[in-house]
């Protein structure tokens, strides 16, 4: 032990081992970013100008952000008090699990999902259970629902799921809410909503108004779809009493007046908003086809990405598309995700994942069988 290291302070062993979460990996000015699933439009009309007009940075915002929890409440036709706004839906997921779960309480996910979630559990002190994805990497909520203790506490669905793609469906859904012991909190992670075409995919809102599960609690977030990932900020519809011993857990005045006056201004272009959504979303499935059509075999997807299942070919993989000027997310082991960005970044994208497919051993599960073409 080098005797001229200064003494630290304790820190908790969970905490310590902990990786420091990993931001999508940069891009140089000429290369293509598709590393953290952002929206690749400039704001939605309106928007600068509305950030521009929150100017008084010397005075602390709205603690409650209550003019966009009126107008969310509005939209959504529930009490104000059943909507809470927090600096991106990330932030909403550690308030609740802060809230709910402790040391000696279990909270269940799937795996792999968003990558957040070990964290946020190993944070509040509580014991992560991840449930492996199908093999057509969707959530396998029967062997989730067959999993639950009594010491579970929470319980994390990611529709659609983040980085694989598919969606949980309504019926689904509905089957394990029944499966599932009523005093477990359900949080439905929603992020990518606003790009679901599938028809029967399960909806947050409608979950909270057909089947009233007051164990439920539904996440959106302006990040993705309203092109407001810098603002972070996000909303989470529930019911008061839950949402109340969140905003009791939650940092105060994280929510900033510039994010707040935003966020309503992007509500305010919602017309704007619905064809740039179409348009990633056509832009996705024409990826996904061309994806399909070179060789690889994706999972279904439902929002603003596509997901190559490498396995250990993941960082070379990630490498290839790097030297062609084109960012990915690599998991190490697991795939790579890839977002939906420019339009010019698609043909270029579909040359270097068919390039580095035709090297995949046969079988791989990630590669089209020969005789499946």
């Amino acid at each position: 032990m080098d005797d001229d290291a200064p003494v630290l302070p304790r820190i908790r062993p969970e905490i310590a081992s902990l990786p420091v979460y990993r931001q999508g990996r940069q891009a140089a000015a000429d290369a293509f970013k598709l590393s953290s699933n952002e929206n690749p439009f400039e704001p939605l009309p309106g928007v600068l100008d509305a950030v521009r007009g929150a100017a008084e940075l010397n005075r602390y915002p709205d603690a409650m952000a209550m003019r966009l929890r009126e107008r969310l409440a509005a939209r959504y036709g529930v009490a104000v008090e059943a909507v809470h706004v927090g600096a991106g839906s990330v932030s909403l997921i550690a308030q609740l699990i802060l809230a709910a779960a402790g040391p000696g309480d279990e909270v269940m996910y799937a795996w792999r999902s968003f990558e957040a979630y070990p964290t946020l559990v190993a944070v509040s002190g509580a014991t992560a259970i991840e449930i492996p994805l199908t093999d057509d990497s969707r959530h396998d909520l029967p062997a989730m629902a067959a999993a639950v203790t009594e010491r579970t506490r929470v319980i994390l669905v990611c529709s659609p799921n983040n980085p694989t793609g598919p969606v949980v469906t309504h019926d689904e859904f509905a089957a394990f809410l029944d499966a599932v012991p009523r005093d477990v909190m359900v949080i439905l992670d929603e992020a990518y909503a606003e790009f679901v075409t599938a028809p029967d995919a399960v909806d947050g809102m409608r979950v909270l108004g057909l089947l009233g599960r007051p164990n439920v609690v539904a996440l959106r977030t302006f990040s993705k779809a309203f092109g407001l990932a810098a603002l972070r900020i996000g909303y989470a519809i529930g019911h008061p009493r839950v949402l109340d011993a969140a905003r009791a857990t939650m940092i105060p005045l994280s929510v900033t007046a510039q994010a707040q006056a935003a966020a309503l201004a992007s509500l305010d272009a919602e017309g704007a908003l619905l064809e740039r959504v179409a348009a990633i979303a056509e832009r996705r499935d024409r990826l996904a086809a061309g994806l399909r059509e070179a060789g690889w075999r994706i999972p279904d997807a439902q929002g603003n990405f596509v997901w190559l299942p490498a396995g250990a070919h993941t960082e070379p993989f990630a490498e290839a598309f790097a030297e062609e000027g084109i960012i990915v997310r690599a998991f190490a082991g697991d795939g790579l995700r890839v977002s939906v960005g420019e339009e010019e970044s698609v043909e270029k994208v579909l040359r270097v994942a068919a390039s580095v497919v035709r090297t995949l051993p046969e079988r791989h599960p990630g590669r089209t069988l020969a005789w499946e073409l």
